[in-house]
């Protein structure tokens, strides 16, 4: 409910701010605008505006500050029931697992060296290191321009965020690149996410590509800083084939398995969540890419030694998301020494282990089907899209970083800044009726203010990209699609011990662009007198 007041109060509020600001001066607001006469002295005028919503902006800060926002809170995007969900699924890495900060440092230098080693990069490149801080998640990547970019979700790049290297382009070059900063759908990569048939565009969305991404910009900088004439495409597909097989050749396992304790955390209290959930008599099943034996020694750590006891069918290696779409390929067990037996599965067993096989087999032996099954994963499109789209699961998504962005949102620095840049900019809209050579001046002023305000927002996220969740004034790329196929979104499931087995999540109501003059005009309609009158006392 904190999360719900704060955004009707700031909704409320600030256009309130703004059109009080501006004497009333909207687009909307055209009986207050037909009604005023324009001031002597215009340079007064706006400053007088300015002054103003800066004082009613400094006293509305508190009111935020009293409705923060909770970081173990659970999202929804579309209306939710748990009272209806008789199965749990879940995805193991980053969803039942989450691991430490040096496990993407063993990721980056393990695909650094794959690249020297069998790839024949020079050897010079080892000089880099992983930084945790370069690249969030969601970001797109130009295969042929070799350019790291945020995208928002209408498919404009945000100026500022696009890199060659480690080195930000000039937005002029930018936009002689793209005639603009609009990518075109054809350009965008595919439904994966993937640079396919044509896309030139790929889409960095699981946890696991922050090492990805960094290699490729280092990688490119020393390219770029050496003078060394590369293709782009050939860099793209080597760093990612090094990527891929720290996992397929088992580097990245056999280094957590042989330090279990320094690669996975204990902390997000999953044997609680599963434990509540099996004592409500709900149904678990374990959908993987991971290996059987990483698995198994990773939830014996986290859950302990009876940890299948919890699960009703558990399946690794699944090759998701061919998982949801292949029809082909059957189950196979696995027993206790990893070994692939031949017989035919008739019946997924508790206890037991299987490899591969393909949803449509899965829902012909369990039965689970519908929005009665609600899967938890953190690739919005490997784990959840084919599900939500084809089959009616419902679905929730992890997203790890939405706990340090809300902790950062509930600090008093942020609201102060982007309750300011909001008034500002709706002073710029309801001021920008006056055309003369000062108000022009002074508007240029608080335009080159309001860019500045938007750097210092970007910077209290990433000082590179700013927030996984927005661009300057859109939702991102990856909000669009976490918007589509995630049911309810969250920072871990220790979340779900918030919540009782029978609450429902409803998707609060944000009022639509062509539903916020219907307070605007009556706020500013209601402040034009008070305000214009009190202007032309002082004038007097």
């Amino acid at each position: 409910m904190a999360a719900a007041a704060r955004s009707l109060l700031a909704a409320r509020a600030l256009p309130a701010v703004a059109a009080a600001a501006a004497g009333g001066a909207a687009p909307y607001c055209t009986v207050a605008r037909q009604q005023r006469r324009p001031p002597p002295d215009m340079r007064s005028y706006l400053w007088s505006r300015y002054r103003e919503a800066k004082r009613v902006t400094k006293e509305l800060v508190p009111s935020i500050m009293s409705n923060m926002l909770n970081p173990d809170a659970i999202f929804s995007n579309n209306e939710m029931s748990l009272s209806d969900i008789e199965i749990y699924g879940f995805d193991y890495d980053y969803t039942l697992v989450f691991y430490s900060k040096h496990l993407h440092t063993l990721i980056f230098n393990a695909a650094r060296d794959l690249l020297i080693n069998e790839h024949r990069y020079p050897a010079e490149i080892r000089k880099y290191d992983y930084d945790p801080n370069f690249a969030i998640r969601g970001l797109h990547y130009d295969v042929h321009r070799a350019l790291l970019m945020k995208i928002d979700a209408f498919h404009y790049i945000q100026l500022g965020t696009v890199y060659r290297g480690l080195s930000v382009v000039p937005d002029e070059e930018v936009i002689a690149m793209y005639d603009g900063s609009h990518v075109p759908l054809e350009q965008m990569s595919d439904f994966y996410g993937k640079s396919s048939q044509g896309n030139t565009m790929k889409q960095f969305m699981d946890i696991f590509s922050l090492p990805e991404m960094t290699l490729l910009s280092c990688v490119n900088e020393y390219f770029l800083k050496n003078n060394i004439d590369y293709e782009p495409v050939h860099l793209y597909k080597d760093v990612k084939d090094s990527i891929r097989d720290v996992h397929i050749k088992g580097i990245m396992y056999r280094a957590i398995e042989a330090d279990i304790e320094k690669y996975i955390c204990y902390a997000e209290q999953t044997r609680a969540v599963l434990a509540k959930l099996a004592d409500h008599g709900k149904k678990m099943f374990l959908i993987t890419n991971s290996p059987s034996s990483f698995v198994d020694k990773g939830m014996k750590f986290i859950v302990g030694k009876d940890w299948r006891d919890l699960f009703d069918v558990v399946i690794v290696q699944a090759d998701k998301p061919n998982f949801f779409n292949d029809k082909r390929r059957p189950f196979r067990k696995v027993n206790e020494r990893g070994v692939l037996l031949w017989d035919k599965i008739h019946k997924l067993q508790k206890g037991q282990i299987y490899k591969q096989g393909n949803l449509y087999e899965f829902l012909k032996l369990t039965g689970w089907r519908g929005s009665k099954v609600l899967y938890f994963g953190d690739h919005i499109y490997s784990d959840l899209a084919d599900l939500t789209l084809k089959h009616g699961w419902r679905t929730g998504a992890i997203i790890p970083e939405l706990r340090s962005e809300i902790k950062i949102m509930n600090t008093e620095k942020y609201i102060q800044t982007m309750t300011w840049l909001q008034t500002l900019t709706g002073l710029l809209e309801h001021m920008q009726v006056h055309r003369d050579p000062d108000s022009q001046m002074i508007l240029e002023e608080w335009k080159k203010e309001r860019k500045e305000m938007r750097e210092m927002n970007r910077n209290f996220f990433n000082a590179q990209f700013g927030s996984l969740f927005r661009t300057d004034e859109n939702p991102t790329y990856f909000l669009r699609r976490l918007s589509r196929f995630a049911d309810i979104y969250m920072a871990s499931l220790s979340c779900l011990l918030n919540y009782e087995p029978d609450y429902t999540f409803y998707p609060r109501r944000t009022p639509l662009q062509h539903e916020l003059p219907g307070w605007s005009d009556q706020l500013c309609t209601a402040a034009s007198a008070t305000w214009d009158r009190d202007y032309w006392e002082t004038c007097k």
